[in-house]
């Protein structure tokens, strides 16, 4: 396994994303996809091209994680699975610390970018603006899955509940984050009409981790935040207990998507695929890190299925997969 230095361009982030690539419109069904892409089977990804000119089996895998916490972390937690990657495809591994959501769609819309984990709410964008076929999540060794939006504050805030925010100053992560920002933005108009800007200060920190230790630090009053990147920091000792409170969890969401690029050959995504399925985890640097949020297998899922309240949020809140 190698480490790219540099591989993914910045991108601004907007729910509106212009991004470059070749691709020519084609005459199919496609639902909510980008015209480069068809989707004849109705199951809300980019069907696999059919003509062998559009494949690519490339010699060099590139994968990346979404960018939460410390990118050296997880080039760390990921070594042992990426090697175990690299004996099931016969193919060098490169692995990258991606520096925002943005710029890992526009990798894989581009090409660039083959393998990847995408956050809960930057998975819809993926899929349909870069072509993206997520099939996996991480689950608990009995089968459980997910997180749960929180907002949290520090002890002696003067936030005792979520009504308290008016008037005073939220963190949101980034605007594809579903928990650091879609999820609570549609919570808190629908149930506590609180908006943004007319009730409560909206600032941005970037990354799920920066919200957290900004809260814990008093930087920030609040903040809405993964629990499970909360969980991996506690583990961490990067924040105590007793920094953080939570005053609003809300209903489990699924966590990271893994899949591959929609033009991988059919034999290269079935080698991926099972790469992922027949992983054992006990004693690899995945289990030393995924476990401190109880999440020990690889569980095979549908976007169609799973990420349908992600979609419902998406909805309620206005946003556009567009992509020009």
């Amino acid at each position: 396994m190698k480490l790219m230095n540099s591989l993914l361009s910045g991108a601004a982030l907007a729910f509106t994303m212009s991004l470059a690539g070749p691709a020519a419109a084609q005459e199919c069904a496609r639902g909510d996809l980008d015209e480069r892409y068809c989707d004849i089977n109705g199951d809300l990804i980019a069907d696999t091209p059919t003509d062998p000119a559009e494949l690519v089996d490339p010699d060099t895998l590139v994968f990346a994680y979404t960018p939460v916490e410390d990118p050296a972390v997880y080039k760390t937690a990921w070594s042992d699975f990426l090697t175990h990657l690299e004996k099931e495809t016969g193919k060098s591994v490169v692995f990258f610390p991606v520096q925002n959501n943005a710029a890992q769609i526009e990798a894989m819309r581009s090409g660039r970018l083959h393998i990847a984990g995408f956050n809960t709410g930057s998975n819809p964008l993926a899929v349909n603006c870069a072509g993206f076929n997520p099939f996996t999540i991480m689950a608990s060794k009995d089968g459980n899955f997910g997180y749960e939006m929180e907002i949290i504050t520090y002890p002696g805030s003067g936030i005792e509940k979520v009504e308290d925010i008016k008037g005073k100053q939220l963190a949101f992560t980034s605007p594809t984050s579903n928990s650091g920002f879609k999820a609570p933005s549609a919570i808190l108009k629908g149930d506590f009409d609180l908006l943004p800007d007319r009730d409560f200060e909206p600032v941005y920190s970037g990354k799920h981790d920066n919200s957290i230790l900004g809260v814990a630090n008093k930087d920030y009053m609040a903040a809405s935040i993964a629990n499970s990147v909360k969980a991996r920091m506690l583990s961490r000792d990067v924040i105590t207990e007793d920094q953080v409170k939570v005053i609003y969890k809300s209903q489990t969401f699924p966590t990271t998507g893994f899949g591959t690029a929609h033009n991988l050959t059919p034999e290269l995504k079935d080698k991926i695929r099972n790469a992922f399925f027949n992983f054992e985890w006990e004693g690899t640097t995945l289990q030393a890190e995924f476990e401190k949020s109880n999440e020990g297998q690889f569980l095979p899922m549908t976007y169609q299925e799973f990420w349908e309240v992600i979609r419902k949020i998406d909805a309620a809140n206005g946003v556009s997969y567009s992509c020009e």
